[in-house]
């Protein structure tokens, strides 16, 4: 079953509780918002995968919301109006709609519709999440999401907690971070005599990345201060 979540903003309830049932009946979550204004407040506190946005609608019309929606996010909107002329549907997807329905429809298209915004997004989603689950330095690639680490063509082994280690430096590259700061990062606890303990950890990550651990080419040791991995390699 999906677990992808529709947000539905119409101020006729009847309407949002019929294409609610069908898409429930397609597993899919679903949110009810009257207006453009309770919608908004859906969005802060819920992760939504496709919005269908009635464009007449007190308070605050699909129209306005639609424009709030693309100032801050790319979510899919689909937008429904009793309107017929050509300019609605020309100034909805102006303002950023993906697409288009005008009332009476029949429920099943749009749940074809939503389905079918909903496998670009997620797709595009799924690319972008790619794209960022790697971090490159030098020859080295830290997979974020496997926990992979390869350096030099070779698949390196480390612990969980070295590879969080390692993973918080390259996150923040040229920045000294001390000792203290990576150990409450890392341990997730107060950092009491924990010098020595992150110490151990880097000489053990410095042996399986570093061609020459007494000269190491990624994690640069600043005397007094900490660690840190170099921005340019």
């Amino acid at each position: 079953m999906s677990k992808e979540t529709i947000l539905l903003v119409d101020d006729e309830q009847e309407i949002r509780h019929l294409i609610a049932i069908y898409l429930q009946n397609e597993g899919y979550n679903v949110l009810e918002a009257g207006d453009g204004t309770e919608g908004l407040h859906l969005l802060q506190k819920q992760k939504v995968h496709v919005i269908v946005l009635d464009i007449m609608m007190p308070h605050m019309d699909g129209m306005e919301m639609c424009m709030k929606i693309r100032a801050i996010a790319d979510i899919p909107i689909i937008m429904l109006s009793a309107k017929t002329q050509d300019m609605d549907k020309i100034m909805g997807l102006t303002l950023g709609a993906d697409d288009y329905m005008t009332k009476p429809f029949n429920p099943l298209e749009l749940v074809a519709r939503i389905k079918s915004q909903l496998r670009r997004y997620l797709k595009m989603n799924r690319f972008d999440l790619v794209n960022h689950e790697a971090i490159e330095i030098g020859d080295m690639s830290i997979n974020t999401a496997t926990h992979e680490v390869i350096v030099n063509q070779q698949q390196v082994k480390l612990t969980p907690r070295e590879f969080s280690i390692l993973e918080l430096l390259a996150r923040h590259p040229g920045i000294v971070m001390s000792a203290e700061q990576i150990y409450e990062k890392v341990w997730k606890e107060e950092a009491i005599q924990s010098e020595n303990t992150v110490m151990v950890h880097i000489r053990k990550i410095r042996e399986r990345i570093e061609t020459n651990p007494r000269n190491p080419q990624y994690i640069k040791t600043v005397w007094g201060v900490g660690y840190k991995i170099e921005k340019n390699l």
